[in-house]
Order: structure tokens, then C-alpha cells, then sequence
């Protein structure tokens, strides 16, 4: 096993400003600190404060707001942060699942062409299968994130990439292990997972069609804001 490298003291700060969002219960656009705070709440220097308040913004947990009044804020997520928080609540480590996520995004065009070129017969009958379950959880969220990995890693499974599938696949279980499940039946949620179903249902229709470039088109559609 490959031994994991070290936080640097930015990504352990960023980690812990992710887990005082969570602990105070903060909500889109409360301030969390100002850089003078958290140079003195973590002894840091402005080098590594900056630094950490970069690698949060890149990943749209924070908002950078300069001057007078200024500080880090949380930010106002777009759709695809949306969902993820909806289904998803990470409370250890939610710097780690943000760079297993971003892994996870990368490799999807692979494997979703490559299961577009290597379908068989049972391989369509399963993905038919998992998408049916996917349209019947649709009245939970917890129910329909639990469809929703299933079917991603069915199609994971049709790659004959064996790297990229295993990458892939350990990705998505080291996400869920590391996630709790978030107002799991909020019928707020009703029409932005009905909007999720009709982006699976085209990947999946693409995949059994064996057409690549819709394939294509359908994971940038799935990673699209909605």
C-alpha cells in the first residue's frame, strides 16, 4: 500500500476551516474569519493563510473577499455543490473528499467512452437495471445517492482499463465511506433530482447506443452546472 503523503500546513488549515463551517453551522455567505483571525487562531504566516483561502475558493467552499469588511465567506453553491451537499455531508477530512472528487470528475470521460466501446449484452441489461432503480428512488435522496454510485460504478465496471477502474472505483467508495447522508428526504430536492435523473438517463442511453461523442457530450452535461 501506498503510503499517503503528508498535509502540507495550507490543506491542514484549509481542512479545518471546512470543519469549522460545519461545527458553527454556518450557511452561503456568512463570514467564517478574517485573515488577521485565522493568523492568530493557527499561529500561521499570511503565505500559508493565503494559500489555504485559495485552495478552498478553488474548490467553492469559500468566498475571498478583500478590504475593509473583508475576509473568507462561505460561498453560494452552484447546482453540482448543491447536490453534492443535498446528498452529502462530510464531517472528516472534506479537503481529502474534494481531491477524491475532482479525481473521480477526471477519469469519468474515460470511463464512460470506454463503456460506450466495450458494452455487451449483459453489460445493457445491468445498466438498464441500475437506471430503473435510480428512476425508483427518486422520493429519497438517501435512496437515490445510493442508485446513483451504483450505476456510476456499473459502468465503471464494463472499462477494460483495469488502473483506470480501479482509481475510479476506490474514489467513489472512499467518498461514500467518508459522507453522511444530509436532509435525506427534503422535498425541496424533488426538481433538481429530477434534473439529475434526466442527465443519467441520456450517459446511460449513450453508453447502450455505443455512440462516443454523445457519451461525451453527456458526462460534460452530467459535471455541468444545471
Amino acid at each position: 500500500m501506498v503510503k499517503a503523503e503528508p498535509l502540507t500546513r495550507a490543506e491542514a488549515l484549509a481542512a479545518d476551516i471546512e470543519s469549522m463551517i460545519v461545527e458553527r453551522g454556518l450557511g452561503p455567505g456568512d463570514l467564517i474569519g478574517t485573515m488577521d483571525e485565522f493568523r492568530d487562531l493557527s499561529g500561521y504566516g499570511r503565505a500559508t493563510i493565503s494559500e489555504a483561502a485559495r485552495l478552498l475558493n478553488d474548490r467553492g467552499s469559500v468566498e475571498i473577499r478583500p478590504g475593509r469588511g473583508g475576509g473568507l465567506f462561505v460561498a453560494q453553491p452552484n447546482p453540482i455543490v448543491r447536490l453534492r451537499h443535498t446528498l452529502l455531508t462530510v464531517r472528516r477530512m472534506p479537503t481529502t473528499v474534494a481531491d477524491a472528487i475532482a479525481v473521480r470528475e477526471a477519469l469519468e470521460p474515460l470511463i464512460a467512452t470506454d463503456a460506450a466501446r466495450h458494452r455487451s449484452r449483459q453489460d445493457i441489461s445491468d445498466l438498464r437495471k441500475r437506471l430503473a432503480s435510480l428512476k425508483r428512488a427518486m422520493s429519497s435522496t438517501d435512496r437515490f445517492m445510493r442508485a446513483n454510485w451504483a450505476l456510476h460504478e456499473r459502468i465503471a465496471e464494463i472499462s477494460p482499463n483495469h488502473l483506470a477502474k480501479a482509481v475510479y472505483l476506490s474514489m467513489t467508495r472512499f467518498i461514500t465511506d467518508l459522507s453522511e447522508h444530509a436532509d435525506p428526504d427534503d422535498s425541496r430536492n424533488g426538481d433538481y433530482l429530477r434534473l439529475r435523473l434526466d442527465v443519467h438517463v441520456e450517459l446511460v442511453e449513450a453508453i447502450i447506443a455505443g455512440d462516443v461523442a454523445r457519451t461525451t457530450a453527456a458526462v460534460e452535461r452530467h459535471h455541468a452546472p444545471s
